[in-house]
């Protein structure tokens, strides 16, 4: 079935980092006011008990409400079908079609700023394992020499739920697309990784896309065309 042929209905309703990508230290959730969420998005971000391991209800409360997913509209020459990562406004587009997107919120780190122009996601995994990198291990041994061989998949897993793998002319460019449960990093620059989405946005995005998605990374002094 084309994805876009049920678009209407099924947009909202349904529910890119360096192989190492972590957080190198904890950035204290910002002071924001408590505001009344929708029970709209409420029941979007709710949480998810029936993956392999549990998801918890993020905190809307500490995310600015542009950055819940929502359909926008998006005016650009790019294909229905391709994800445009916009560094600079911390917002990832799944476009649609009929000048219409799919937007995300995104935290982005800085292995996030070190890509930039067109790749396609070569593949995708669910509850994937995360690999510091050897820069990370000379850095922190302690901390992460134990990790060498790979963390296994869970809620402290930093790649999340899922996880979007960029390759470039079929060569993988260390850049990921993945999931977190640090609901404060959304909309946010952050120390260490490259893109990251709530989970439950992440999931959603996973159903969306295919092997071979063209994925189109805007850096700060790219013109957003959204």
């Amino acid at each position: 079935m084309s994805l876009f042929l049920t678009r209407r209905s099924f947009v909202l309703a349904a529910p890119f980092i360096m192989a190492g990508c972590a957080s190198s230290q904890r950035i204290p959730s910002p002071s924001v006011g408590k505001r009344q969420v929708p029970q709209y998005y409420l029941d979007m971000y709710a949480a998810v008990e029936t993956e392999p391991f549990p998801i918890p209800a993020p905190d809307l409360t500490k995310i600015d409400p542009k950055y819940y997913r929502q359909e926008v509209a998006y005016q650009g020459l790019e294909p229905a079908g391709t994800v445009v990562v916009d560094t600079r406004q911390r917002f990832l587009f799944l476009l649609l079609g009929e000048q219409q997107a799919l937007r995300y919120g995104i935290g982005v780190g800085k292995a996030g700023l070190e890509f930039e122009g067109t790749g396609v996601i070569q593949y995708k995994r669910e509850w994937p394992r995360w690999t510091p990198t050897q820069d990370m291990i000379a850095r922190e041994p302690e901390r992460y020499g134990p990790l060498a061989g790979g963390m296994e998949p869970g809620p402290t897993n930093p790649l999340g739920a899922r996880a979007l793998y960029l390759f470039k002319n079929g060569v993988d460019t260390l850049y990921r697309i993945h999931g977190t449960s640090e609901d404060w990093s959304i909309g946010r620059s952050i120390s260490s990784g490259c893109i990251r989405l709530l989970n439950q946005d992440i999931i959603d995005l996973h159903r969306r896309v295919a092997n071979g998605t063209r994925v189109v990374v805007l850096q700060e002094h790219t013109t957003p065309t959204a």
